[in-house]
């Protein structure tokens, strides 16, 4: 059992990769000898040199491409993109492409690729650095998109992302970077199945990646309020686990969705959509979401705050929720 932060339990988990399969190899914007814009993948240049730690010209078309002719040469590249906004500049190559070339050679050719980008607000990096984007990705065919919450998934999902013969996107939330926890097991995780991070009975909040701390901060404060809620990690958003949502609104009978995203056209209102569909019956109150306000990511610290979900306001839809019915 060891602590570390998320940024070293994915640094870790590269490293381990690496050492694991002499396919395996790093590309991206500053990934060498700066470590990473996010310092994630500092000190692997020095270690596995310039042919496996690729830093690549400020071209996220190019490199993404790159990295599916390498996936489909027989490579398991690591694309990482510095944030998910930019990876809008690669959105061809991922949607037309790597989603789609097992489907259009009728199973011939897969697109073994990992593509690692940052995402989420919270630390002051404006518009163009800071928005969630990951309900987006979660709405095309022929990929998988995950998104580590914890440092022991951190440390964990990047393996079973690369055994899959499809590509997959891992979004790593920016603020849980320097977050530290325990990983008692470096074994691949089941990426397929979400994961409860905390029991209750009366109201489900749903979350993933970096709205994950929020829920369970939320869920405290609600246990003072004499309110007991359980907290569901996503991990996965495309296939979502159906099943384990469904198990605990059938428990608690309430659902809460928060989602960094915006609201119209999110990832929370396939969540709600599908709780109505599958679990109509046994709601008590109907689906409550608590997603970023509809603007461009602010600067401005306080403006910031108050356009993302913040645990007071899953606490009061929470509240609103059980209070409504009964």
């Amino acid at each position: 059992m060891s602590t570390m932060t998320y940024r070293e339990a994915m640094r870790e988990a590269i490293r381990a990769a690496m050492r694991a399969d002499e396919r395996v190899f790093l590309m991206g914007e500053d990934v060498g000898r700066y470590g990473g814009c996010f310092g994630v993948s500092l000190g692997l240049l020095e270690e596995f040199g310039p042919e496996r730690i690729r830093d690549t010209p400020l071209s996220e078309s190019a490199f993404v491409g790159a990295g599916i002719g390498a996936a489909l040469g027989g490579m398991r590249p690591i694309v990482e993109i510095m944030t998910v906004n930019f990876s809008l500049l690669a959105l061809d190559q991922i949607l037309n492409n790597a989603a789609t070339l097992r489907h259009m050679s009728g199973g011939q050719f897969g697109v073994p690729l990992v593509i690692r980008m940052t995402t989420g607000g919270g630390r002051q990096l404006a518009a163009q650095h800071s928005h969630s984007l990951e309900g987006w990705y979660a709405h095309i065919p022929g990929l998988r998109a995950i998104a580590p919450a914890t440092v022991s998934d951190a440390r964990r999902m990047l393996a079973t992302a690369l055994a899959d013969p499809d590509p997959v996107l891992i979004f790593e939330h920016g603020g849980l970077y320097n977050t530290s926890g325990e990983v008692t097991d470096t074994e691949p995780v089941d990426i397929s199945r979400a994961a409860i991070r905390r029991g209750g009975r009366d109201v489900t909040l749903i979350a993933y990646g970096g709205t994950v701390p929020t829920a369970l901060a939320a869920a405290d404060q609600l246990a003072a309020d004499g309110v007991q809620a359980e907290v569901i990690d996503l991990r996965t958003l495309r296939p979502l686990d159906d099943a384990t949502v469904m198990e605990s609104v059938a428990r608690t009978h309430h659902a809460v969705v928060v989602d960094e995203g915006w609201r119209t056209g999110s990832l929370a209102a396939e969540v709600s959509a599908r709780i109505l569909e599958q679990a109509f019956y046994e709601l008590d109150a109907p689906v409550a979401r608590v997603c970023s306000a509809e603007v461009p990511m602010p600067y401005a610290a306080q403006l910031e705050q108050a356009a993302l979900p913040q645990p007071a306001g899953v606490r009061e839809a929470a509240r609103e929720l059980v209070r409504a019915g009964g």
